[in-house]
């Protein structure tokens, strides 16, 4: 397996990690956006080039060309997934390509309520940034298409893990106990991201699945089991109406539902690492007790 990663961040360079443990015969390689972070990488044995997704990537081309997985993870701008208005000629060009990922949001379905979805839910995003990935997601449904190979669309819930999590809003003070009555969020742990993506890769997965926990939950509950680990006492409550939020955060509170992950699990077979957020905070707090 040769795995390319359009953006090594946070939950691609666990993916990445995951695929290196699970293979001893997996190349990696992919883009980040500074220098220092492509050499950081390459003193680990990854191979990463610069590219911003304003431009076309100096460096990448040869990588690219050779991939037989192309995991995508940037956000689409304007003009669509910087990967296809870039690179498109590279990746028409990788013969051996066999499967791509494209990690999108749940954002995509928009509000319902509270109520469960699942996948066959209709797709009414509420903002710009949920309306380009429904777009997105439609782009590499055609680009798989013509290239007569599978894609999996990963729709991720709120990611949270080691280093990003709740125990780091309350360690930097922006962690807050907003209640919105009825509100609820799913989150996925980058571990289950990464595990999941190395399972789909050796599968070459082909379809549209949730990446969300068994257990949506309103946020403050986050924030109240999180505060009863460390043992401190919660931050106030504070009512929605008073809350004071930017308007990204703000729209968050604007969707209202509970994912189903149950078609993930039955493609796979598996069961979640992290599957609720008492678990998946807990075995955070160990790694940084």
């Amino acid at each position: 397996m040769r795995a390319f990663f359009f953006g090594l961040g946070y939950s691609s360079l666990a993916a990445a990690q995951a695929m290196r443990i699970g293979s001893q015969t997996v190349n990696i390689s992919g883009t980040v956006r500074t220098a220092d972070k492509a050499k950081r990488l390459a003193d680990d044995g990854i191979s990463a080039h610069v590219f911003d997704g304003t431009a076309p990537g100096a460096t990448l081309g040869p990588d690219l060309r050779s991939a037989s997985h192309v995991v995508l993870s940037i956000a689409p701008g304007e003009d669509g997934d910087p990967a296809l208005v870039h690179h498109r000629a590279d990746l028409d060009a990788a013969e051996n390509l066999e499967w791509l990922c494209y990690y999108s949001t749940v954002g995509v379905y928009g509000d319902f309520g509270g109520a469960w979805i699942d996948e066959s839910a209709p797709l009414v995003p509420r903002n710009d940034r949920s309306d380009r990935r429904v777009l997105a997601e439609q782009a590499w449904r055609d680009y798989a298409a013509e290239r007569g190979i599978k894609l999996a669309i990963l729709r991720l819930a709120g990611i949270y893990g080691p280093g990003r999590s709740t125990f780091d809003k309350l360690a930097d003070g922006s962690a807050r106990r907003v209640i919105k009555p009825g509100q609820v969020f799913n989150r996925i742990h980058v571990e289950d991201i990464a595990r999941i993506t190395m399972l789909a890769a050796e599968a070459r997965l082909d379809g549209t699945f949730n990446m969300a926990d068994d257990e949506p939950a309103p946020p403050q509950d986050l924030v109240t089991y999180a505060t009863g680990l460390m043992g401190i006492e919660p931050p106030p409550e504070i009512a929605f109406e008073d809350a004071q939020f930017t308007p990204m955060q703000r729209s968050f509170y604007a969707d209202n539902k509970r994912v189903s992950n149950a078609a993930i699990k039955t493609a796979l077979g598996v069961e979640l690492l992290h599957p609720n957020y008492r678990e998946s905070l807990t075995a955070i707090w160990e790694i940084m007790k």
